[in-house]
Order: C-alpha cells, then sequence, then structure tokens
C-alpha cells in the first residue's frame, strides 16, 4: 500500500492570554525582527500543552511537538489522548485549516473532514445547496453529486429539511448531513474527530459502520479521533496516543488502547462543582475492585465497589438519606442509575464522616468509557450531587467464557444468555 499522509516533526505553538505584547515600541521591535526573518525576541518557548497549569499573560504553549508518522492507504487510524492531547489540532492541521509552526505534512489525495458542527456548512445555505457546494470543493462535477444525492440524504435522515437553511437545524441534523456528505462524497482520506458525539445511538451505529465500508471495501483511509476505547479497537487497524501535545505510542489499535488505559493516573474525581443543600456532601467518590483498591479499568464482567465518602454538618440529626449513583456512557445517555431505596435502605443516623459503599456484580457494560456521578437526596430535597464525574473504563474480557464479546455499537450492556434448538413436531 501506498503512503498517502506524512508527517515529519510536526509541531504547533499557540499564544494564550494577551495578543500583543503590550506596548506599542514591544509590537514595532516584533515587526522589524519578523521582516528580516530574526526570531521573535518576546517569544517564551519550551512549554508543553498542559492544561493542568494555569496560562499566565501571553504564555506560549505547544499544542502539538514534534509528531512523525505515516498513513498507508487504507488504513484506519485511532487517535486517542486526554482532553487537550492535541487530536484536534492534528486534524485541524492535515485538513489545512490551520498550518503547522514546524514540520512537514504531505497528504495524496482529496480529504473530506468532520471536525466540529457546522464545520465546512454555510448556515445561511440549505441543506441541498452545502452538499452541492462541498461537493464542488472536492472537485466533483454536478452529475456526479446528483447521483449521490438521494443515498446522501437518506444516510442523514433530513428529506424534510433539506431545502431549509442549516442554520436551522439542530446539532445533531447537522452532524448527520456533516458526516453523511464527507462519507459519500468522491475523497480518498475521512478525518473524523469526536463531534460523533452529538447524533444519537442509531445515528453512531449507521456512522461506524459506513466508516468501517469505506475503509474496508473502498480502501479509503480513516482517521477516527474517539474517547471511545470500544468503537477505536472495533474499528481501527492502527493507533496513536497523544499526551500533552506529544505522540508516546503508536501501532496496532489494541496496543494502544492499552497503552493510553495503562498511562491514566487519575484514579478519583475532585468535586469542583455541586449543588444541594449541603448539610451532608460527598468529599470524594471513588471507583474500587473487589479488594477495595482504587482503579479505572476494568473487564467487562467485573465486579466494583463505588464508594461515596462524606461529611455529615450536622451530627445528631436524623435523617431519610437516599444515596444514589448513576452510570452515564461518552454520549451522555444515563445506562443505569441504583439508589439505595431499590434495595429497601435508608439511612437516618450518620457519622460525622463515613462513606457509602455501592457494590455492583459482574458489570455487564460493554467495552467503553463511562462516567460516575452521585447524589444524596432526602425526602425528595437533594442533599448534594456532584456535576462533575468519576471516569471508569472497560475493557474486552471473558464475559460468556468463551472469549467472545460486543461492539460497543451493538448496544449497552452484554446480557448473560443461553441458546438450544430443538424439532418441532406437528
Amino acid at each position: 500500500m501506498s503512503t498517502v499522509i506524512k508527517v515529519e516533526g510536526l509541531s504547533k505553538l499557540y499564544r494564550l492570554g494577551e495578543v500583543g505584547t503590550g506596548t506599542l515600541s514591544h509590537d514595532l521591535r516584533r515587526w522589524w525582527y519578523r521582516v528580516r526573518g530574526k526570531e521573535d525576541p518576546y517569544l517564551k518557548l519550551g512549554q508543553v500543552n498542559d492544561r493542568t497549569q494555569r496560562a499566565e499573560n501571553g504564555e506560549l504553549v505547544w499544542a502539538l511537538r514534534d509528531i512523525t508518522f505515516e498513513v498507508k492507504e487504507g488504513d484506519v487510524l485511532g487517535i486517542i489522548g486526554r482532553n487537550g492531547a492535541g487530536k484536534s489540532t492534528l486534524l485541524k492541521i492535515l485538513s489545512r485549516i490551520t498550518s503547522p509552526t514546524e514540520g512537514v505534512v504531505k497528504v495524496k489525495g482529496r480529504v473530506a473532514s468532520l471536525l466540529e458542527v457546522g464545520t465546512g456548512f454555510h448556515p445561511e445555505l440549505t441543506g441541498r445547496e452545502n452538499i452541492y457546494m462541498n461537493g464542488t470543493i472536492m472537485g466533483m462535477r454536478r452529475a456526479e453529486i446528483d447521483r449521490r444525492l438521494d443515498e446522501i440524504v437518506e444516510f442523514a435522515g433530513v428529506a424534510k429539511y433539506l431545502d431549509t437553511p442549516v442554520k436551522r437545524y439542530s446539532s445533531g441534523m447537522t452532524v448527520r448531513l456533516g458526516f453523511a456528505v464527507a462519507a459519500h462524497l468522491n475523497a480518498e482520506i475521512l478525518l473524523v474527530d469526536e463531534v460523533l458525539a452529538v447524533g444519537d445511538a442509531e445515528f453512531q451505529k449507521k456512522a461506524l459502520g459506513k466508516m468501517h465500508e469505506v475503509s474496508h471495501d473502498q480502501g479509503r483511509t480513516v482517521l477516527f479521533v474517539s474517547h471511545n476505547m470500544g468503537a477505536v479497537e472495533a474499528l481501527c487497524t492502527t493507533g496513536m496516543v497523544l499526551s500533552n501535545g506529544c505522540k508516546i505510542f503508536e501501532g496496532d489499535a489494541k496496543t494502544a488502547v492499552a497503552r493510553y488505559l495503562a498511562d491514566k493516573i487519575s484514579l478519583s474525581s475532585k468535586i469542583t462543582a455541586r449543588r444541594g443543600k449541603g448539610d451532608v456532601i460527598v468529599t470524594d467518590v471513588l471507583i474500587c475492585d473487589e479488594n477495595f483498591s482504587p482503579i479505572d479499568v476494568i473487564p467487562v464482567g467485573s465486579t466494583i465497589n463505588v464508594i461515596l465518602k462524606f461529611v455529615n454538618k450536622k451530627p445528631g440529626k436524623y435523617y431519610n438519606i437516599i444515596p444514589s449513583v448513576g452510570i452515564k456512557n461518552y454520549f451522555d445517555a444515563y445506562v443505569s442509575n441504583h439508589h439505595s431505596r431499590l434495595v429497601g435502605k435508608i439511612y437516618h443516623e450518620l457519622p460525622e464522616k463515613g462513606q457509602f459503599i455501592l457494590t455492583f456484580k459482574e458489570i455487564p457494560l460493554v467495552p467503553s468509557t463511562y462516567y460516575i456521578h452521585y447524589a444524596l437526596v432526602e425526602n425528595d430535597e437533594i442533599q448534594d450531587m456532584g456535576m462533575e464525574y468519576a471516569e471508569l473504563t472497560v475493557i474486552n474480557g471473558n464475559f460468556y467464557s468463551t472469549g467472545q464479546t460486543i461492539p460497543a455499537s451493538h448496544g449497552m450492556v452484554m446480557l448473560k444468555g443461553d441458546w438450544d434448538m430443538c424439532p418441532v413436531y406437528e
């Protein structure tokens, strides 16, 4: 297979805070250095893209730093990493939306991209007009677009609104149409960012299936950015892990996912936003294994303990506390919400400091990334509700004792069952 994307020593530098130097004389001096081809005298180089550090006024950060890789024709490359790792910046450079600060990028073939909601669409034009505009930009003739129009509209499910301006579309409709245009028009390379999370579950399944089709059946190249590790494993042939703008791994997709999960270090959530009456508040959320060791990665079918550490600000008060733990998937949809009243437990006398423990046995969630949140409710009044989540990643395991599993695109849970066959006598 020939190489269709070649990246060498790619770096991207952004300046945070004040754009100017602060004085006219310094701005003029910077301009004078620039026209003579000299380095900016006010640059502060060396920082990487670590969002845990507060940016000073005028600070420079490397969104990407010395990235080198190649992608072969027909490959499906999964690009994974934490928020702020540089994934979206990399796709924007490959799409020629922004230019690199350093390095060389060579792309062979036409590129179709879905990076952000509405990218590539003119809000005043109708859906039909935007389809033709995008096809024309890709060098397609009107007759070619005509032949694919019905297929695009059917895939996106926007036939009723095809002649409505895109500015009146919901975010989900915009993403569906954007993906349909990118996937069905003549482009050798498809770049897809995690904006697919905007779509509903049915569209997720269609989109993942289409990406599999265009890569395996049509031989087109796909670069896929996602936080859904199950989808990355199922769809991608190769994987690349980014961290703070640097490439830390490149190889097969399953190994890349394992490397990303191994490098995750946050084992408990820090609750910085909450609401409620506040007589009892949760101070920490821990996800632990059967031995109460903190974890954030489990094989499907594992037993976990979710621990809510709390402080009681009114010792001696007679409460009617019902703790609950909710699980949401990457698309912000509830997978489960479990509260103590379901098992007949309401807590009345609380110590000054304590913890609620919820045990999930043989958790049947399909491989993906999930988010745990909590609430403490008393007489239908919220005492405390965390507005941020602890993160849990479920990976493949021997749930059915056969080594078989199902991808995240085929459902939310794995139910145990058995099959049999017998003749029917009439």
